[in-house]
């Protein structure tokens, strides 16, 4: 079973070669690239089956010891976000064969992609904080590739925001981690998790604050999200729609696992600033998002926002709100990848992701108004659909350690919410369209596009109307996340 483990990560990086190998045979990287995705899936699901059933699974490479050797670890929630990294990325894939603002292709396009890939499932299945730092920066690199590969000047600028903001993260996670590292002599997760509990009271939070503050960034939190939506309106849809689900999440990942599994003893101090950061995240992203009229915008700047309420599930230090936070994250992951892949039917159909551009859609593509209705519907939190349960989750578990302020910005931020996609709603389904003489294109390949999409929406609505297993696993994973011990160790 070790070797599933291993699989995982080796089987979307052997892809991302073998597409690179291929890079003058377009077709044959293309079959390659989706044959891939699809054998990454499949090790996903299974890693995902044996961890239900047998538990925790770790494999050690190099034949060092524990917690010596470099360790690779599936608990339920590495698992769990290994599958819903392989969803997306097919998702994606299959989007790129449509017509509906796919990435220019490039021979280095495919195999940066499936580098991300790997790079998020490295980060997700780690047991050791320098193999997060590692895999932090792999993403980092394929990510800087696919914002720079079509070389116009606003994506140089838009690489260049992107760089320079994450550089610092990068530098301060490394900093931590040599900090961590000097007092420990253990960067292994369980290593550290028992090096904690025999640390005098507080010597270690601030090493650990430095490794918090770098995941922080990472996950675009404020006050330093301004990268977010200066850099990821410039993606194409695909690309677009894969940065959002997947990258920001991997630092609220760390962060879960920090302070959830790793140091949950942590300053009360800190779990308290870390509350008014998810705040002020959820407001100044959903005002930033009401300010602008580029549904891609509007989208990025929700990223923010959504952000807020998973950090919120963090800084509650509690299993309950890990739980939310768990639940948020998948819903999250789903619905944001699905509606920058809507609007880019939206704007296909327009002509445009400007609102001011775009309309009449609603008489004219009325199952496009329903497919986007679901997601962004979740994204509010309408009952019955995702997004609910996972706003309610948070928000009860606030109300019950009776943060009656934190819990009133949430609420407040969802109704802030509703008007932005009401926006989106207005602007390019019900209004006329601008233009008199506007008539929606036929000559379109859609159908790729229309499978990604719908396939997104009807996992949101599983989720939704029944949210029991999703709710199990997130109590599983929130139940199993303190770090244990390897088999060995001995404190």
């Amino acid at each position: 079973m070790s070797a599933l483990l291993v699989a995982c990560v080796l089987v979307p990086l052997a892809t991302s070669l073998g597409t690179a190998l291929l890079g003058t045979r377009p077709r044959a990287q293309r079959a390659l690239s989706l044959a891939g995705v699809a054998a990454f899936f499949a090790c996903a699901v299974a890693l995902l089956v044996h961890v239900g059933r047998a538990g925790t699974l770790r494999s050690t490479m190099g034949g060092w010891p524990a917690p010596f050797g470099i360790e690779l670890v599936a608990d339920p929630l590495g698992a769990g976000m290994v599958v819903i990294t392989a969803l997306m990325g097919a998702a994606v894939l299959v989007f790129q064969l449509a017509d509906a603002d796919p990435a220019p292709d490039h021979p280095t396009l495919l195999p940066m992609t499936h580098a991300m890939l790997a790079a998020v499932t490295g980060a997700f299945l780690t047991g050791d904080l320098f193999n997060v730092y590692v895999w932090f920066e792999l993403m980092l690199v394929s990510s800087l590739g696919l914002l720079v590969y079509q070389a116009g000047v606003r994506h140089l600028e838009a690489t260049l925001k992107y760089f320079v903001l994450n550089a610092i993260g990068t530098l301060l996670l490394l900093a931590g981690v040599a900090y961590l590292y000097a007092a420990t002599g253990h960067l292994g997760f369980g290593a550290l998790a028992a090096a904690a509990r025999d640390a005098e009271a507080g010597s270690l939070t601030p090493f650990v604050v430095v490794v918090a503050l770098a995941f922080l960034v990472k996950a675009g939190a404020f006050p330093l999200f301004a990268w977010l939506p200066a850099s990821y309106p410039t993606l194409p849809a695909p690309l677009l729609a894969l940065f959002a689900g997947l990258l920001t999440k991997v630092g609220v990942y760390a962060l879960l696992r920090l302070f959830g599994g790793v140091f949950p003893m942590t300053s009360a101090f800190v779990f308290e600033a870390l509350a008014w950061i998810a705040a002020a995240t959820m407001l100044f992203g959903v005002l930033g998002a009401a300010y602008h009229w580029d549904m891609r915008r509007i989208l990025a700047y929700h990223i923010v926002s959504q952000i807020g309420y998973m950090l919120l599930g963090v800084a509650l230090a509690s299993e309950r709100g890990q739980l939310g936070t768990i639940f948020y994250v998948v819903h999250h992951i789903v619905v944001k990848a699905n509606l920058f892949l809507i609007v880019a039917l939206i704007a296909r159909h327009t002509g445009s992701y400007d609102l001011r551009r775009s309309g009449g859609l609603f008489t004219a593509r009325p199952a496009l108004a329903a497919l986007f209705a679901v997601p962004a519907l979740s994204l509010v939190g309408v009952p019955p659909l995702s997004g609910f349960w996972a706003k309610l989750l948070v928000v009860q578990e606030t109300l019950a350690q009776g943060r009656w302020a934190l819990a009133g910005v949430a609420l407040l931020v969802g109704a802030l919410t509703l008007y932005s996609m009401a926006k989106i709603w207005m602007g390019a389904f019900w209004k006329p369209h601008p233009d008199d003489d506007w008539t929606p294109p036929t000559d379109t390949r859609l159908g790729p596009a229309w499978l990604a999409a719908g396939v997104l929406a009807l996992v949101t609505l599983f989720i939704g109307l029944s949210p029991e297993p999703l709710l199990r696993f997130a109590a599983f994973a929130a139940e199993e996340l303190p770090a244990a011990l390897p088999e060995g160790l001995t404190r």
